[in-house]
């Protein structure tokens, strides 16, 4: 028996499911069913009693697991100490790159202290999606997309799109609302958000006196730079550019005729009967700077 038998036994246990074991894997579903029912054999006990829907671990596989993560615990435990590193759970984190800053830095001041290693990634929400699945990934902030079987979702965010100059832009002491027509002749640049991103510039453009193009950008750090240091107006999620505002280096445009639109971020991470404390405490800390 191999260790990685170990690993597949936990993994079909938690996940309920050969297809999402062998996903975790790159292996087919075939593969994971021959090597489960190789096991049966050998030990001569089911292990599993599978349905339409996935695969439920019997009460042999059951008392078998707490064994099986043990030894897996103390495997890689030793592995770590004989390659000089820590000892402590490492725990893999994704967001959208326009989440970096208001998240990765306050939540990892949060967990600065708590026994973990933490890495840190960005990417798309739909890929972020299939990391959780997969395993690569524990816990990932994303935009609000479909659910996927086997992966909690969870709203942690709902950030209004606020349109915003620079300090020293000549709007930015305007003290009376402003209408979108006042906005149609200065340097404009969205940060891309979606479908109503595309509705607000064909509204824009319909606007402006002369032909010049309006461009949507991503991630936030983009339009941010262009709205900082090029006199660009923007409209991002309030959420991207939070310590900006506090700080008064970017400034909210009064703007009554923009349409409630929002930006939902969810906290996703991948379902399991087993308690992780590692994930337990970027979950709990997560929802504490939401509620901040």
């Amino acid at each position: 028996m191999a260790l990685s038998d170990l690993e597949l036994l936990l993994d079909v246990a938690e996940l309920g499911s050969f297809s999402q074991a062998a996903a975790k894997r790159g292996w087919s579903q075939p593969q994971v069913s021959q090597r489960i029912s190789l096991l049966e054999q050998q030990w001569d006990v089911r292990l599993f009693t599978r349905h339409r829907r996935g695969a439920v671990a019997t009460n042999a596989c059951q008392a078998f697991l707490a064994a099986a993560r043990q030894s897996l615990t103390a495997y890689r435990q030793g592995l770590e100490a004989m390659q000089g590193t820590p000892s402590v759970p490492r725990i893999r984190l994704s967001c959208l790159p326009s989440l970096t800053s208001p998240v990765f830095g306050p939540l990892l001041m949060k967990l600065a202290d708590a026994p973990m290693e933490i890495r840190c990634g960005t990417d798309h929400s739909q890929q972020i999606m299939q990391d959780l699945l997969t395993g690569q990934v524990e816990v990932g902030f994303v935009l609000k997309c479909p659910a996927m079987a086997g992966i909690q979702m969870e709203l942690l965010w709902r950030s209004p799109i606020v349109a915003v100059v620079a300090a020293h832009h000549p709007l930015a002491d305007c003290r009376t609302p402003l209408a979108l027509a006042d906005l149609a002749r200065h340097r404009i640049a969205p940060q891309f958000w979606g479908d109503e991103c595309e509705s607000l510039i064909q509204q824009i453009r319909m606007l402006r006196q002369l032909p010049s193009p309006i461009h949507a950008v991503q991630p936030a750090s983009a339009a941010r730079e262009l709205v900082l240091r090029h006199r660009f107006v923007s409209f991002m999620p309030e959420l991207s550019i939070k310590a900006d505002l506090q700080d008064g280096t970017l400034v909210r445009l009064c703007l009554p005729e923009l349409p409630a639109w929002h930006w939902e971020v969810m906290m996703a991470w991948r379902a399991g009967k087993r308690v992780d404390a590692a994930k337990t405490l970027v979950l709990d800390a997560a929802r504490a700077l939401a509620d901040g």
